[in-house]
């Protein structure tokens, strides 16, 4: 099983030999290279190339995250299943308006179907959530007649302004009520879980998109300009609703995280060292439980779901089939 290590203190980062320890106040921590894919370092840290060159060698890639929690960036390891043939395909999808515009709907479809989804279980355990529900489809049913992206992000934030109004009414612990989504600095608890989560699960796509044929560079819904990354971010959409917002909700509404858990820095509210520990305990978690899959016959781990997805967007810019999103059953 392929493990993913978080470093949330600060150290250094070395070789030795065949293998990558990290070290903190006198004490080596060896990382088993063999079975790792990801490190996410969030204290700081010291490497060097020879770190980067054997990181490369067994494919590990590095995300790092600043003080503040925010990802700032990746070492990404030579890609090694290049395609000519993939590259010039997602390039024409991206500089085609058509075909960029009908590729960006479906990742705004699965977008606001999860949504709806998550709304609905809240809905049919007794909270009601009607009106949220009905402005979502109202949205959703505005997106055939759309033909150019700004309009199609536009209603893309507007249908995530409707769907966080929903969480004052389903986190059952008020000190975590949302007046609004802010974003660098979240000002709140709430908002500190949301950017936390979608910085995580910006990360987990772009790990999975390493093990594809795709470039990460060329996105659809979101611009491939000077941003490093931009297909991830497309593809996240789909599964917030379903893995980060499902995870913030199990942690508030259990009590497992409080107002405690996090830290006032500067003019934020950030996760404490504790409160991150739980976060990505639960995220990894729910990455890890499994979903009958109705087209494999069996059951598959929400991260390979992720790459399943990956593959069907390979196929649909190929031409070998239409893309169509994940929707969750629940």
């Amino acid at each position: 099983m392929n493990e993913i290590i978080y470093i949330f203190k600060s150290g250094r980062l070395a070789r030795k030999d065949n293998t990558i320890y990290f070290e903190n106040d006198g004490e080596r921590k060896f990382i088993p290279v063999e079975n790792t894919k990801e490190i996410h370092i969030f204290g700081e840290i010291t490497l060097n190339k020879d770190v980067l060159e054997f990181l490369s060698q067994k494919e590990i890639i590095l995300h790092f995250y600043n003080y503040y929690e925010y990802y700032v960036g990746s070492f990404y390891p030579r890609e090694h299943y290049n395609s000519g043939y993939i590259t010039v395909s997602q390039a024409r999808h991206y500089l085609d308006t058509n075909l960029r515009v009908s590729l960006a709907k479906k990742f705004v479809f699965g977008s606001i179907s999860n949504m709806e989804k998550v709304v609905r279980y809240y809905n049919n355990r007794g909270v009601n959530l009607e009106n949220i529900l009905a402005n979502l489809r109202n949205l959703k049913d505005n997106l055939d007649s759309i033909v150019d992206i700004p309009t199609l992000l536009a209603l893309e934030g507007k249908s995530r302004e409707i769907y966080y109004d929903s969480f004052n009414e389903i986190l059952k612990d008020s000190q975590f009520f949302m007046d609004k989504r802010t974003r660098r600095p979240p000002k709140d608890s709430i908002n500190a879980l949301i950017s936390f989560g979608n910085s995580l699960m910006y990360t987990t796509i772009l790990s999975q998109i390493y093990k594809t044929h795709l470039d990460p560079r060329i996105g659809y819904l979101h611009e491939s300009n000077f941003r490093s990354f931009s297909l991830n971010l497309d593809v996240s959409e789909i599964f917030k609703p379903i893995i980060v917002d499902r995870v913030i909700f199990s942690l508030v509404n259990r009590g497992v995280i409080g107002v405690d858990f996090f830290d006032k820095r500067l003019n934020g509210i950030y996760l404490s060292e504790n409160g991150a520990k739980e976060f990505v305990k639960a995220f990894d978690e729910r990455l890890n439980s499994t979903i009958s899959h109705k087209t494999l016959g069996r059951n598959v781990s929400y991260r390979t779901l992720i790459r399943l997805e990956l593959y069907k967007i390979e196929k649909h810019i190929i031409g070998e089939n239409v893309y169509e999103p994940f929707i969750s059953e629940w």
